[in-house]
């Protein structure tokens, strides 16, 4: 489960993390510490500046460029591209097995990569160009749905080896929530959020709404069954009906006659017990916990069945189409409503979601 923020007892001796740019043969010579930590866990990201020295000392190691490279260096560096972007289109220019790679990662679309390319997995090859390759590299196959290969790749690496941490920690967070894995998702958006004060505000909002999606998640019920087919529709699409595929059917199929087989029971238990004395029937037996009161809500706005520190999805869609039609003082007890139970971080995703619809649908 998402925490909420992080409260560190006692004393913490503090030192300072550099970022590790070199490895191997051909080591790129650090020009200064470029990833600091001022206190404990947070990731700063290196100035532009820092980030433009450590690639070209890069380039140093590399054939001369020509006077043609040379032009499309300093064009590509004087734009507004990420960090990331930058660096990967550095490399590519420079270095034909990492054009090739990002070209097969573009591809991937049409017939994704089955294998971690070796290139990112050389030990011989700096740091800094493997593990800043490797995050341009994974956002791509991410981008196209290939994301078990694109968290194999992040994996190589920590947020603390790259230029952009939040880039690396959102990819991250993408993969594991699109594969279902709840808890490394939450670890890696907790990061992500908590960690580093320097995200893009799209990186932080759409981490903090999978966040709160994931929090009403539970095992083995429709949902599940739901992310697990588009998973199968998915791997499909990409051509991976192997093994790994055929498992994820079967677990499916295993849970569908489990919930049938339950159904059954359910509907044989009514059956046995019906018109018998003491029978429960409309207004009898004690009150289900369920979402459905027994009395019509008083206001329009009203109770949403979650529980502590959990958003109805449902809710928040039936509110979005309804949203521009809804006055004021309806949308601030809604805003109430959906957010009174969330950390405060999750809590001002939810609010800036709506009053972006807000902004396009002013209240009558």
């Amino acid at each position: 489960m998402i925490n909420g923020s992080r409260i560190v007892a006692g004393v913490l001796t503090l030192g300072v993390l550099s970022w590790s740019w070199c490895s191997g043969a051909n080591p790129v010579p650090p020009v200064k510490p470029i990833l600091e930590i001022p206190s404990f866990g947070v990731l700063k990201s290196p100035t532009a500046a820092e980030v433009k020295a450590q690639a070209d000392a890069w380039a140093k190691t590399r054939p001369p460029l020509s006077a043609e490279q040379q032009k499309a260096m300093d064009a590509l560096w004087a734009g507004a591209d990420s960090y990331s972007d930058k660096l990967a289109q550095t490399f590519a220019l420079l270095d034909p097995e990492a054009a090739k790679i990002l070209n097969q990662a573009k591809e991937s679309v049409f017939e994704a990569p089955q294998e971690i390319p070796a290139l990112l997995k050389d030990a011989s090859k700096p740091m800094f160009f493997r593990a800043n390759l490797a995050v341009t590299y994974s956002r791509i196959l991410s981008q196209n749905k290939v994301y078990e290969l694109a968290l194999d790749t992040l994996k190589l690496f920590r947020p603390e080896q790259v230029a952009d941490p939040s880039s690396y920690l959102f990819h991250r967070a993408v993969a594991e929530y699109s594969l279902m894995m709840k808890k490394e998702a939450d670890d890696t958006i907790n990061r992500l959020l908590d960690d580093v004060s320097e995200s893009p505000e799209r990186y932080r909002n759409v981490a903090a709404l999978m966040a709160i999606e994931m929090m009403v998640w539970r095992d083995k019920d429709l949902g599940w069954i739901s992310r697990k087919m588009e998973n199968i529709q998915r791997r499909l699409d990409l051509g991976q009906g192997g093994n790994k595929t055929q498992k994820i059917q079967k677990e499916v199929v295993v849970r569908l006659d489990e919930m049938i087989k339950e159904m059954e029971d359910q509907a044989k238990k009514a059956g046995d017990g019906a018109g018998g004395p003491g029978a429960p029937g409309p207004g009898n037996g004690p009150p289900g916990n369920n979402v459905q009161s027994s009395a019509p809500q008083q206001d329009s706005i009203g109770g949403n069945g979650g529980g502590a520190g959990q958003v109805d999805q449902k809710r928040v869609r039936e509110l979005a189409e309804v949203w521009g039609k809804l006055p004021e003082r309806d949308r601030a007890r809604a805003m109430v409503e959906l957010t009174r139970s969330l950390p405060p971080k999750y809590r001002e995703a939810v609010e800036i979601y709506f009053k972006r619809l807000g902004d396009a649908n002013p209240a009558p």
